[in-house]
């Protein structure tokens, strides 16, 4: 058994590489300019939206609860369409530096699971690909699988999912090779 303090820096380093990394593929490389859509006539549908008292959280439409799912009323507004999901944020620009700092936690947080986990499973004489494919397999479940669900159940486009499975892939990957080669041997 390896202990946590022992890995506190590939935990910090590999939190880093993933941030660093994660900005490189979102404000660099193209490939996640086609994921987000324009509304259209948006003026007239965020004026329409302005008019009423929503306030920030993920709203479904058309909205119904388990007792009216069945409902002839509910099953022709869907036919009717459209049916979905919407976000609202608070508004005001992008407050980007707390979506980064929350980013960057939630990254040492994978660290520090993906440390917990690899530390238990793994010798500290390990191998660098004995360290790396638990290390990595760990990685990938926390960045990449998960968002498999935006795509299962809030119609996220497939495309759009599979390019986020692909990045917790390169962040996977990035963790594996982090811990690998800082392992205290």
């Amino acid at each position: 058994m390896v202990s946590l303090a022992a890995l506190w820096l590939p935990i910090l380093l590999s939190a880093v590489f993933v941030f660093v990394a994660s900005s490189v593929i979102h404000m660099l490389l193209p490939y996640h300019r086609s994921d987000y859509r324009q509304l259209p006539d948006e003026d007239r549908t965020l004026a329409a939206l302005r008019a009423t008292p929503l306030k920030r959280g993920l709203y479904v439409f058309p909205f119904c609860t388990h007792k009216d799912i069945k409902s002839p009323a509910l099953i022709e507004k869907q036919k009717q369409g459209p049916v979905g999901f919407i976000t609202i944020l608070p508004s005001g620009p992008p407050a980007m530096p707390k979506f980064l700092a929350q980013w960057f936690v939630f990254c040492l947080l994978i660290g520090f699971f993906v440390a917990y986990l690899t530390g238990h499973t793994v010798p500290s004489d390990a191998s660098y690909l004995a360290v790396f494919r638990v290390a990595g397999t760990a990685a990938f479940l926390a960045y990449g699988l998960g968002n498999l669900s935006n795509g299962i159940w809030k119609g996220q486009t497939w495309s759009s999912t599979i390019k986020e499975v692909f990045d917790g892939l390169v962040y996977g990957l990035l963790t594996a090779g982090t811990f690998g080669g800082l392992w205290p041997r």
